[in-house]
C-alpha cells in the first residue's frame, strides 16, 4: 500500500513494537514519524481490509499536511481520505464517514461527534495522536481515546512527539490517557538515527538593555516589589522575592479559600494585591524581552479596563505612583520612536543574510502577536526582505489569521513567495517547511517542549542554523538556562520510562453496559461543551441531544433537572431568567429537580444580597417544591444524573401512586383525575373546575386542555395518548 518511500531502519523497528502494542513513539523533528504511522497504516488495512483509520492532529494545518503526506506515499484512491475540521458541516462528516477509510481530523471535531452519535468507533483498527503531550487535562484525545479503547473492536493507538516535556509524572500521566503499553525513544545520539541527523549550529546573541529601559524597568519593579511587601505584611507571604510560579500557586490557594465562604478583608485585600503584582510582572517581561511598542499598547490596555472593567486590581494599579512613572516614560520612548536593541540586531541579522543570499529561508518566533507585527513591519522597510505574520485564529480584542488564511501563508513560504516567515507559538508545532535555512528566538523560553519545537524546524534537509537573541541580565538569561536543563531532564525521565515502563494496559469491555439494558438520557444540546455529557459517556449512557423548551436533562418523561453551576445560578437570579425556567419545568414534568454545581462560595460570586438568594433557594424547594441538590464538580454531577436515569428508567420498579383511599365522590373525582401522567392533587382541582365532569375532560382536544392554566402541550398530548389510545395486552 505504500509507494515512494522507503523505510528507515530505526522506522521498521520502531514499527514492529507499534504493531503488537499501544506506543508512543519520541522522535527528533524531521525523522519522520508521520510514516511510520503510515506503514503502521498499511499493516492494520492488510490485516483488516473493511476497516478504518483516524489520525488526529491538534490544528487544521497539521491535519491537511498529514492528509497530503498520504496522498504521496499511500496506494489508495482519493476518494478514500477525508479531512475533517470544524468547517465541515456534521451532516457531510456522516456522509464522509461511511464513504471513507482514512480520516484526518482535529480532536475537538471527533469529541462532538462522539457526544452526538454521529461516529461509530467500533470499525477503527488504528487511532494515531499527533502531538501527544497535549493528552493531558479534559483535552479532547483524552476523551476520544477513552472511548475508542473501549468501544473499538481491534484497537491500536499510535501517540507521536518530538517533546512530551521533562515531567516525569506528565509523561505518565500522557501514558495513562491515552493507553499506552510501550515508549519508542530516540535521542540524536542513537546510533540508529544518528546518520539522519542533520547539525544544527546554535548561536547565542547578547544584547544590552538601553539605560532608558532601565528607568521603566526600575519603577517596574518597585511597584512589584511594593505590591508583595503589603501581601507579606497581610500574613500571606513569608519573602517577597518568588517567582511567577509561586506567585499562581499562592493565588490559588487563596480563591480556595475565598470559594469556601471566608471573606475578611486581609484575604480580599491579597488576593487583588497578587493580580495587581502579576499584571506588573507581565509588564516587566515586556520591557526587558520585546520592546516598547508591546509594553505600552499592553499599559494602554490597563488604563483602559480600569475606566470600563469591574476588577479593583486594574483601577488600584493605574493609581500607584511607580506604575504612573513607568507609563509616562514608556509612552515618552514611543513618541521617539526607540526600539528595543533585540529589534535593531535582528534587523542586521536579517538584512545580511537575505542579502547574501535572496532565496534564504528564515522563521522568526515571537511570544506576542504584538511584536511580530512589530518585527514584521521593520522587516519590510529592509531591501532584499519580504515578511509576513504567522499568528494563530482571532481572540477577543485582538486580530488574527483564519486557518484558510494560515494555510495559504505557509504554502506562500513554501513556494518562495515571501522568505521571512514571523511566528507566535502556532508555529511551533509539527508544521512541515523544508529546507529553511534560519530560525531565529526572539526570546528565549523556558519550555523544553516549544524550544524543541522552535529549534526543529530547520535542519531538515541540511546542516540548519538557530540563533537566539538574549537580553543580558534580565529573565531572558534564566529562561535560557531553564529550556536547557529541562532539554536534559526530559531525555533522560524518558530513557528511565523506556527501562522501566510499568503502565499496564487495563482490561476493558467494549461494552460493560449491554445495549439493550443501556439507559437513554436526553440533553439540551446547548449543554455538548460540558464536562458532564462526556462523563456520562464514560459512564455507559446513551445520550441524544435535542433543543428542550425547559431544562437541560430529561431522565425520564416525568423526570427533567436543570443544571447550574453556582455563578450560573447567581447569574440566573440577576437576569430574571430562573423563575421562567422553574415555572417552565413545572407546568411540564411532574418531578423536576434543580441540580446546583461548584464548591464557591454562592454568596460571594456576585455582589448581590445574601437575602436575595436564600429567597430564591426558599422559592425553589417551598413555593415551587422542585427539590434543590448541590455537586462539588462534573463527575459527581454526572454520577447523580446516571443514577436518577436509571431509577426513573427501572421497569420492575413499583410506586404507589396514592397513599390512601379517596372517601367523598369529590375526592373520588380528585383521586381520579390526579391518577393520570403528569396531574397532580393541585392541577386535578383545577381541571375539574374547569371542565366540570370527568366526562368533559376526557372529552376535551388538546387545544381545550392547554386553556387550563398549568397545562402545556406535553402534558395535555400525554392526556389525549392515555384518553384515546387502545389497551394492548
Amino acid at each position: 500500500m505504500i509507494k515512494n518511500f522507503q523505510p528507515r531502519l530505526y522506522q521498521e523497528t520502531i514499527l514492529a513494537t507499534t504493531v503488537k502494542k499501544n506506543t508512543l513513539v519520541v522522535l527528533p523533528t524531521g525523522l519522520g514519524k508521520t510514516n511510520i504511522f503510515l506503514m503502521l497504516a498499511a499493516q492494520r488495512l492488510k490485516q483488516y481490509p473493511q476497516s478504518k483509520i483516524l489520525f488526529l492532529a491538534p490544528t487544521k494545518p497539521l491535519v491537511e499536511q498529514h492528509f497530503e503526506t498520504f496522498k504521496k506515499y499511500f496506494d489508495i484512491e482519493k476518494e478514500k481520505l477525508a479531512v475533517f475540521t470544524g468547517q465541515t458541516a456534521p451532516e457531510k462528516r456522516i456522509e464522509l464517514y461511511n464513504q471513507t477509510q482514512i480520516i484526518f481530523s482535529t480532536p475537538q471535531v471527533i469529541e462532538n461527534d462522539i457526544i452526538c452519535n454521529r461516529l461509530n468507533l467500533k470499525n477503527i483498527t488504528l487511532l494515531g495522536v499527533d502531538e501527544a503531550h497535549r493528552a493531558v487535562g479534559d483535552y479532547a484525545y483524552v476523551f476520544v481515546t477513552k472511548q475508542y479503547q473501549k468501544k473499538a473492536d481491534f484497537p491500536r493507538i499510535l501517540a507521536l512527539t518530538a517533546s512530551p516535556g521533562s515531567d516525569l509524572e506528565k509523561i505518565r500521566e500522557v501514558c495513562q490517557n491515552l493507553h499506552l503499553e510501550a515508549v519508542e525513544v530516540r535521542t540524536p545520539d542513537d546510533p540508529d538515527v544518528k546518520p539522519y541527523i542533520k547539525p544544527i549550529k546554535t548561536e547565542w546573541i547578547k544584547v544590552e538593555l538601553p539605560p532608558q529601559f532601565k528607568v521603566i524597568q526600575k519603577f517596574l519593579k518597585d511597584c512589584y516589589q511594593e505590591k508583595l511587601q503589603e501581601v507579606k505584611k497581610l500574613g500571606y507571604l513569608n519573602s517577597t522575592f518568588i517567582n511567577k510560579i509561586e506567585i499562581l500557586k499562592l493565588q490559588s490557594q487563596l480563591h480556595g479559600q475565598l470559594s469556601r465562604g471566608q471573606k475578611d478583608f486581609q484575604l480580599l485585600k491579597s488576593v487583588s494585591l497578587l493580580a495587581e503584582a502579576m499584571k506588573v510582572q507581565h509588564a516587566l517581561e515586556l520591557v526587558e524581552t520585546q520592546g516598547i511598542t508591546p509594553l505600552k499598547n499592553y499599559l494602554e490596555k490597563l488604563q483602559d479596563e480600569s475606566r470600563t472593567g469591574k476588577t479593583k486590581a486594574a483601577k488600584n494599579l493605574v493609581q500607584d505612583i511607580n506604575f504612573k512613572s513607568a507609563y509616562l516614560k514608556t509612552q515618552q520612548l514611543s513618541d521617539m520612536n526607540v526600539k528595543h536593541p533585540k529589534l535593531t540586531k535582528l534587523k542586521e541579522l536579517v538584512k545580511e543574510e537575505t542579502e547574501n543570499n535572496p532565496k534564504t529561508k528564515i522563521i522568526i518566533f515571537t511570544q506576542y502577536r504584538d511584536s511580530a507585527s512589530e518585527i514584521t513591519e521593520q522587516l519590510n522597510q529592509l531591501t532584499q526582505t519580504q515578511a509576513k505574520t504567522f499568528v494563530g485564529q482571532t481572540k477577543k480584542g485582538e486580530t488574527g489569521l483564519s486557518q484558510k488564511k494560515q494555510k495559504e501563508i505557509l504554502d506562500q513560504f513554501r513556494n518562495q513567495e515571501f522568505n521571512t516567515l514571523v511566528a507566535t507559538s502556532v508555529g511551533e508545532e509539527g508544521l512541515d517547511i523544508p529546507a529553511v535555512d534560519l530560525v531565529i528566538f526572539y526570546e528565549p523560553i523556558p519550555s523544553a517542549i516549544r524550544h524543541i519545537q522552535r529549534r526543529g524546524r530547520t535542519g531538515r534537509q541540511e546542516q540548519g542554523r538557530v540563533i537566539i537573541l538574549q537580553t543580558d541580565q534580565t529573565r531572558d538569561s534564566g529562561y535560557r538556562w531553564s529550556a536547557y536543563h529541562k532539554e536534559k531532564r526530559m531525555f533522560r525521565t524518558l530513557n528511565q520510562i523506556k527501562k522501566e515502563f510499568s503502565l499496564k494496559a487495563q482490561p476493558v469491555l467494549s461494552q460493560f453496559i449491554p445495549e439493550e439494558q443501556k439507559i437513554q438520557i436526553l440533553v439540551d444540546h446547548r449543554e455538548k461543551g460540558s464536562g458532564v455529557i462526556k462523563e456520562l459517556i464514560n459512564l455507559g449512557l446513551n445520550l441524544k441531544l435535542e433543543q428542550l423548551d425547559s431544562a437541560d436533562y430529561l431522565c425520564s418523561p416525568d423526570c427533567a433537572v436543570e443544571f447550574k453551576t453556582v455563578p450560573d445560578f447567581v447569574n440566573s437570579i440577576i437576569d430574571g431568567r430562573l423563575l421562567d425556567q422553574l415555572r417552565s419545568m413545572k407546568r411540564n414534568y411532574t418531578r423536576p429537580l434543580v441540580i446546583i454545581e461548584g464548591e464557591e462560595d454562592i454568596y460571594s460570586v456576585r455582589k448581590i444580597h445574601p437575602n436575595a438568594i436564600r429567597g430564591m433557594l426558599a422559592a425553589i424547594t417551598i413555593s415551587y417544591g422542585i427539590p434543590l441538590i448541590q455537586t462539588k464538580n462534573f463527575k459527581e454531577t454526572a454520577a447523580l444524573l446516571a443514577i436518577i436515569t436509571k431509577r426513573e428508567q427501572d421497569k420492575d420498579r413499583e410506586f404507589s401512586l396514592h397513599s390512601r383511599k379517596p372517601l367523598t365522590l369529590k375526592e373520588q373525582q380528585e383521586y381520579l383525575v390526579s391518577s393520570f401522567p403528569s396531574i397532580g392533587p393541585s392541577l386535578a382541582q383545577d381541571l375539574l373546575k374547569h371542565f366540570k365532569t370527568i366526562k368533559n375532560l376526557i372529552n376535551a382536544n388538546e387545544e381545550q386542555l392547554k386553556k387550563v392554566p398549568k397545562v402545556g402541550p406535553t402534558i395535555a398530548q400525554r392526556l389525549k395518548e392515555v384518553f384515546e389510545k387502545e389497551y394492548e395486552e
